[in-house]
């Protein structure tokens, strides 16, 4: 990007005004909410970095397109409207909607996974994992090592290790492997990108072999930002451009259309294969709805076929990865520390560097997020050893290398003065870090246990 100062590629026309809290009204919050900010209410929350899934700001155009809603049970011209978009900006043969992310999740795995099959990937997503988990299959983590040190400034430290999968077909034999799954960005890593050059390479493997590739594409557009800036080769290319030849090398996708395509619910289901779309389209009907709708209304497909063709503008993600970086480089500057290269979608703090003190089986990242809500009303989220879960089989904990506390960016919904007030808050905390102590898990679901399980300090 330009050394030049930058402003937003757009004007506000509309304000959703903010409860100013207390600090004695924050501790009262984040007690009752058991030190989880996703049980915290919204009401409570300043400057919501929880997530940038549904969170985003919708345009003029979007929220013109929600006026033109078929709602149609049958057939609605919304998705029509929506597969043509897809066609035309990811490529894909098939398309089938999906209420968001993991109702695309759901359906690929039982159509793709058998019992005993094996799914590597780049890293872990906790509904991915999850789901394929429950179809019978297992996952393995085939990304290369950097991207599991937070201090690694490697460019692209979501690129799979063709090695370690190598090893994996050889243990357990190509027909033991429906697909590798791939991710652009990985969330889990601190939104890095995947190379196409390693994708490259990825697909001359996988055809040898027939072995699939699905994309996890909920975040392409940021992962074709970074191949622009930092790959050889495309700096002259356009984000629409990249991203087409990233879908291009692949089989099929997971979209979940919260995050890039900049509404509040929705998702999608790609694939190339007819066969594996015929037995998805009968799944969709017993899980989501309608092949023509999936669970969603009409309004919403026509307001996510705009924000695919939003998402892909080039000043557009300009801006929304800027204030990302933005943030990211106002907490390096303070000492703060975090993953670094700085990712697409957030800002991922290091909580074994920011409290050393603190083990991991103690939940630093829980603690260090109740800490900063606390602290300014700022509402993160943990991606450690809570989100990790447990081992299905035994009953284990996983224990991450990387336990992190993650800002999320919404966007086109905060200014850079938000970014200024997150930075001080991080800051005064990091300040104060060895009074910082851990946490006690006192209640745990059976799944996704960061969601709704609940602690207390020790």
């Amino acid at each position: 990007m330009s050394s030049r100062s930058w402003a937003e590629p757009y004007k506000i026309k509309m304000v959703e005004l903010l409860k100013m809290t207390t600090p004695k009204q924050r501790k009262k919050a984040i007690e009752e909410a058991g030190f989880n900010t996703f049980l915290l209410k919204s009401e409570d929350v300043y400057i919501d970095l929880l997530t940038d899934s549904g969170t985003s700001a919708m345009s003029d155009r979007q929220w013109a397109g929600m006026m033109l809603g078929d709602e149609a049970y049958a057939g609605s011209r919304n998705f029509y409207n929506l597969e043509r978009v897809v066609k035309k900006c990811y490529g894909y043969k098939h398309l089938i909607p999906t209420h968001q992310g993991r109702g695309a999740e759901n359906i690929l795995s039982q159509v793709m996974i058998k019992k005993g099959d094996i799914i590597p990937g780049n890293m872990y997503f906790t509904t991915t994992r999850l789901h394929q988990e429950l179809a019978g299959g297992t996952f393995y983590d085939v990304i290369i090592d950097e991207a599991h040190d937070s201090t690694s400034l490697h460019p692209f430290k979501g690129d799979i290790d063709i090695a370690k999968l190598d090893k994996l077909v050889k243990k357990f034999g190509a027909k033991k492997i429906p697909y590798v799954c791939v991710a652009t960005t990985v969330n889990m890593a601190g939104g890095q990108p995947i190379s196409l050059k390693n994708l490259k390479e990825l697909r001359a493997y996988t055809n040898k072999l027939g072995i699939k590739i699905i994309l996890d594409m909920t975040r392409i557009a940021e992962n074709a930002y970074f191949i622009q800036q930092r790959e050889k080769g495309y700096a002259n290319k356009n984000i629409a451009s990249i991203v087409r030849q990233i879908c291009d090398l692949t089989d099929g996708a997971t979209f979940s259309a919260k995050k890039d395509a900049l509404v509040n619910i929705g998702g999608f289901l790609t694939l190339n294969d007819d066969k594996k779309f015929e037995e998805a389209s009968n799944l969709v009907v017993v899980y989501e709805g309608l092949h023509t709708y999936g669970g969603l209304a009409g309004r919403d497909m026509e307001a996510m076929a705009i924000g695919i063709e939003e998402s892909l503008n080039d000043d557009h993600i300009n801006a929304r990865v800027g204030q990302v970086i933005y943030l990211g480089n106002k907490l390096i500057a303070s000492g703060v520390p975090i993953v670094q290269p700085i990712g697409g979608h957030g800002i991922f703090i290091d909580a074994k560097l920011f409290l050393p003190h603190v083990k991991q089986i103690n939940f630093p990242a829980q603690a260090l997020a109740a800490e900063i809500f606390e602290d300014s009303g700022v509402r993160t989220m943990e991606r450690g050893i809570v989100s990790a879960g447990r081992n299905a089989k035994t009953g284990d904990h996983y224990f991450p290398k990387l336990e992190l506390v993650r800002l999320t960016i919404p966007r086109r919904v905060y200014t850079q003065a938000h970014m200024d007030v997150i930075s001080e808050s991080i800051d005064s905390v990091y300040k104060r870090r060895n009074e910082i102590k851990g946490m006690e898990m006192i209640y745990e679901p059976t799944y996704l246990r960061f969601f709704q399980a609940r602690f207390k300090r020790l």
